[in-house]
């Protein structure tokens, strides 16, 4: 791809990944303020977050909004190297930039959304690769699968952010994104379990993209349904 098509990439990520954060942490950071926002409704935000932005820029960087998911797509060669980086950086950038926003809003009484364990850390670390494991696998089954419906891929990763919100958020706070935990952890300070939330998530998402790929049962050039 010619160069000067990868910075519209770039900021789609950048932007996808802004209204994640800003959306999904500053749900927390009601939740956490005021007593009487109702924080059940805080994974159905992080997937609504998530299905919009696919349904907003997914046409034009793939919505990754994710380290562990470029690194992923990388992994099986469904992604360009050149690109990882750019893309990686760009999702720091944006949710250090929903942080910062959620700081002048709130000021800096309180979390920030940051992830952090009511369990173990081998109990969390298992989590999070399981959790990982489990949005990678759907994300790469409607994104380069062409007998999947891709038209609800938004939809379908939504879902499964907020399945995996309501399961894991009690014991991890679900992150399955380093960019989602590094920046809230820079804005509260707190970087104690930080390399839990950039470790599990990347290798339960390689896995998953590699076990994707293995039970695909589907050569490039067949049209057929299901496995040979």
């Amino acid at each position: 791809m010619n160069i000067r098509h990868e910075l519209p990439q770039y900021i789609a990520e950048f932007i996808g990944t802004f209204f994640l954060v800003f959306f999904g942490c500053g749900s927390m950071v009601l939740a956490e303020l005021n007593p009487a926002y109702n924080g059940s409704f805080v994974p159905i935000i992080w997937g609504g977050a998530v299905s919009i932005m696919i349904y907003a820029v997914g046409h034009i960087s793939g919505a990754h909004f994710n380290p562990a998911v470029t690194i992923a797509f990388w992994a099986v060669k469904r992604f360009p190297g050149k690109r990882v980086l750019g893309y990686i950086l760009f999702q720091i950038a944006g949710g250090l930039l929903a942080s910062l926003v959620l700081f002048i809003i709130w000021g800096g009484e309180h979390q920030f959304g940051a992830t952090s364990l009511s369990t173990s850390v081998g109990a969390g670390f298992l989590v999070e690769f399981i959790l990982s494991f489990a949005l990678m696998f759907v994300i790469i089954s409607v994104a380069t699968d062409s007998r999947a419906v891709g038209e609800l891929a938004g939809i379908a990763i939504g879902s499964t952010v907020a399945l995996c919100a309501f399961v894991g958020g009690p014991l991890t706070k679900a992150s399955m994104n380093p960019a989602r935990s590094i920046a809230p952890a820079i804005a509260s300070g707190e970087f104690g379990i930080l390399w839990l939330y950039i470790l599990a998530p990347i290798l339960g998402a390689i896995v998953g993209a590699l076990v994707y790929e293995w039970v695909r049962c589907q050569r490039e050039n067949h049209d057929g349904h299901g496995c040979c």
